[in-house]
């Protein structure tokens, strides 16, 4: 990969140019719901899987606050390329915590290049299927390694990985995080699910029976709540907010279009934009460790932010803005995402109390 062509920082022109094809081909994935293929050859092109690794493995050694500032701008530009990115991104992080050498010289140099796709498959040890009294993928120890049967319900873009992290549960109630090849025996991915929004990310179940997953391939465990504290295989915290916000950004932006036709949306579109410079500061602020508030206060905000200035770009834009392919209608179908992605009980309440009119 020719240097010149990665993004150094989250400022950085070359970010400008990546954003803007990106926004350029946004509305045609939209309609096509078509996986993001040439999405992601751009981005691997600009470096932009190096963001999320250290120097010693081959990344740039962004922080989190500029891991948040890069995700707001690649999600004002197309919000289904950038749900893809923070699903792999969390996978390639974990790849990189593994005590394995042998693994991660196998694995990373594919994955930052852009020659290999890797994605996660852990929301039914966070909040999908929690409720079963059965848990959706058992492991079983067996030699080295463990037996694999279940499925995962929620993968985005399994039908195109080359390797899932996952996380299974033991007889015991322990648990284990592991990689597991596509190729390997038992690994069937589901038609992807038809989605309100997003389609184009290619979410769907993935069925693993009987599948053997070599220990070498263990990220962590068997443990209890083996996610905890294991950075980069959340499939919510910060990166969520910060996807809501760019996205925010992009609707109160056409309000501010709309605003230079028409003075009646003046205050309209100063308190979105205020509102929205508040909720993008607290942000970075907990990027860099200041507690400012929690990361789920603001992600009730982030939520009912991105749900209003979306609805407000399609007032904005009036008839126009209904009709397929504007933007603005595509921005309020995909706002309605954040009311269901790995949105913890106490955010789905504080939105819900919103939006039938009762404080919280």
């Amino acid at each position: 990969m020719n240097r010149n062509l990665w993004i150094e920082s989250p400022t950085d022109a070359k970010l400008d140019r990546l954003c803007n094809e990106l926004a350029d081909r946004a509305a045609e994935l939209d309609r096509q719901q078509a996986w993001p293929e040439e999405q992601l050859r751009l981005c691997a092109e600009a470096g932009l899987w190096r963001w999320f690794l250290s120097p010693a493995d081959g990344g740039l050694g962004w922080s989190e606050a500029d891991l948040m500032r890069g995700y707001l701008r690649l999600a004002r530009a197309c919000l289904t390329t950038t749900f893809v990115i923070t699903q792999a991104s969390g996978a390639l992080r974990r790849i990189a915590t593994s005590q394995h050498d042998e693994v991660r010289e196998r694995v990373l140099p594919a994955l930052l290049a852009g020659d290999a796709f890797t994605t996660l498959g852990i929301s039914h040890l966070t909040t999908s299927r929690r409720h079963l009294a059965e848990p959706a993928l058992r492991a079983t120890p067996e030699g080295d390694g463990f037996r694999l049967d279940g499925y995962s319900p929620w993968v985005t873009g399994g039908l195109y990985a080359d390797w899932i992290v996952t996380g299974a549960q033991l007889a015991d109630g322990r648990q284990i995080l592991t990689i597991v090849p596509t190729s390997a025996a038992g690994v069937d991915c589901d038609e992807p699910t038809e989605l309100v929004a997003l389609s184009g990310s290619k979410t769907g179940a993935v069925q693993l029976r009987e599948v053997f997953v070599d220990s070498a391939w263990l990220l962590a465990g068997p443990v209890e709540n083996v996610l905890v504290g294991a950075k980069g295989a959340s499939t919510g915290g910060l990166q969520t907010s910060a996807l809501a916000i760019g996205l925010a950004d992009a609707a109160v932006t056409l309000v501010e279009a709309e605003r230079a036709r028409r003075t009646e949306l003046d205050e309209a579109a100063a308190a979105l934009r205020h509102e929205l410079g508040a909720v993008m500061s607290d942000l970075l602020s907990l990027a860099e460790g200041e507690a400012v508030c929690t990361s789920e206060q603001l992600r009730s905000r982030a939520n009912s932010l991105v749900l209003r200035a979306s609805q407000a770009a399609l007032t904005a834009a009036k008839g126009t803005g209904f009709v397929t392919g504007h933007p603005a209608g595509r921005w309020c179908r995909e706002a309605l995402f954040f009311l269901v992605w790995s949105c913890p009980a106490p955010v789905v309440a504080s939105n819900l109390c919103e939006l039938a009119g009762i404080e919280s």
